[in-house]
């Protein structure tokens, strides 16, 4: 009968101690049988880490900035010969391309002083240009003042 009591006292204390269990799921329960008197032994709770996600912040690139240099420079010559002629302003007496842009505007002729000879280039790029003679496939220029225009 003593081990009957035991065993009911142990299956009360085991039912007890499963509401308590339930809180405390990590929690083990021993129970050492002999004797009259029941050792219960709490177990360690354990604890696992979970390493969290690297975190990434992004910092955005400022925004970029282009700068076009504008073409200051001014360039005299006689005649110029070149693929592609690019300008602010434009003084000819003759330019002979198949593609011009720019506004033209017709003038009467384009007097040049100190001319530095003649340049040929497969481009040239400046502010203003003075020359006698144009000869290129594209001529650009916001504004072009020239006497003799020839589309070839």
């Amino acid at each position: 009968m003593t081990t009957r009591k035991i065993s009911l006292a142990v299956m009360t204390f085991t039912l007890a101690l499963a509401g308590a269990s339930a809180a405390r799921a990590a929690d083990s329960v021993v129970v050492q049988p002999g004797g009259s008197s029941v050792v219960v032994q709490p177990g360690q709770p354990s604890v696992t880490v979970q390493p969290s996600q690297p975190s990434v912040t992004v910092q955005p690139a400022p925004p970029s900035t282009v700068v076009v240099p504008s073409a200051q420079t001014t360039v005299q010559a006689s005649d110029i010969e070149a693929t592609e002629v690019r300008a602010q302003t434009i003084y000819a007496n003759k330019i002979k391309a198949p593609v011009v842009q720019g506004t033209v505007h017709q003038s009467d002729s384009v007097k040049i002083k100190d001319t530095k000879g003649d340049i040929k280039a497969p481009s040239l790029t400046a502010g203003v240009i003075y020359a006698d003679t144009i000869k290129a496939r594209t001529v650009v220029a916001e504004h072009i003042y020239v006497k003799d225009l020839e589309r070839d």
